[in-house]
């Protein structure tokens, strides 16, 4: 099934080309009643309707380094300190945008604007202290990530070890363009993933180069406990603009369109626009990160 988001709030599966309405107030909400839904009985064609955000989440686990060619790539980076596969910290859930929403290019903190490619996982049950075996039963579906960082900011930030605020700027989270219940998925583990600019391949991977299985990675964070509709991503996969020999030539500018696609769920496509087209003030600016 592939649950959508659509106008305002309101929440369907989309059957080929068509939106069959649910009755309930959102996809969170959906996996909260373990789809116990029913139908409203209407039915919209997908071209008459706008697609949202499929679902925001109470908790975004956020996953780094957890793809083998993109950890080995992260050395030639630099940081600071190291990446270990794994390392989980939380997203902006506000910072969350949909399919064909626009990121908007904040150049007043920024000129290293980024993307990366990843697999999201839906958390469909809560609980918490369970085994990679019992992970599969929390497993609700997956959508597409594309994880859009600041990379200069990223490189103050990891000067501490950390890294948060790089990621989670308004407009920084697109995901979508609907969630695909784990049912419709044989295999996460064989799942081709690609990302382009404008129509050029920037990343391409698959799953099946995870460094942590899926159920163990799920498991591996139970501790910090999981409500029903949490979401939680696998890391990217490799071709980021960072790591290319010159980054400038790679990284995001106004104008540009991403297509973030993995094999069986779907094509994220967002614009990246600057700030004035989304905002009537000059560019924000921080000390914090311009000085």
């Amino acid at each position: 099934m592939r649950l959508v988001t659509f106008d305002e709030g309101r929440v369907g599966r989309l059957e080929d080309d068509t939106v069959i309405e649910l009755e309930c107030g959102s996809t969170r909400e959906y996996f909260e009643r373990d789809g116990a839904v029913r139908e409203t009985g209407e039915r919209l064609a997908l071209a008459d309707v706008r697609l949202r955000a499929p679902i925001v989440p109470k908790k975004f686990f956020h996953t780094a380094g957890n793809f083998a060619a993109h950890h080995e790539e992260l050395q030639a980076v630099n940081w600071s300190h190291p990446v270990h596969k794994g390392i989980v910290f939380f997203q902006n859930v506000d910072a969350i945008i949909g399919p064909d929403d626009d990121i908007v290019y904040p150049e007043g903190l920024t000129n290293e604007l980024d993307y990366e490619l990843e697999l999201g996982v839906i958390i469909g049950k809560p609980g918490k202290w369970f085994s990679p075996e019992e992970a599969v039963d929390h497993i609700a579906g997956y959508l597409v990530f594309n994880d859009i960082t600041a990379r200069d900011i990223q490189r103050r930030e990891m000067q501490s070890g950390v890294f948060s605020f790089s990621k989670g700027i308004d407009t920084f989270c697109p995901i979508g363009p609907w969630i695909v219940t784990a049912d419709e998925i044989a295999d996460p583990h064989k799942l081709a993933m690609e990302l382009r600019v404008n129509g050029q391949v920037r990343q391409t991977g698959n799953t099946d180069q995870l460094l942590l299985p899926i159920p163990h990675l799920v498991a591996h964070h139970s501790p910090q406990g999981y409500s029903a509709g949490d979401i939680i991503t696998t890391g990217t996969i490799s071709g980021v603009a960072a790591i290319q020999p010159n980054p400038f030539d790679f990284y995001l500018r106004p104008g540009d369109v991403v297509e973030a696609e993995i094999e069986g769920l779907g094509v994220l496509r967002n614009r990246v626009v600057p700030w004035s087209t989304a905002h009537d003030t000059s560019p924000y600016t921080s000390s914090l990160y311009t000085d």
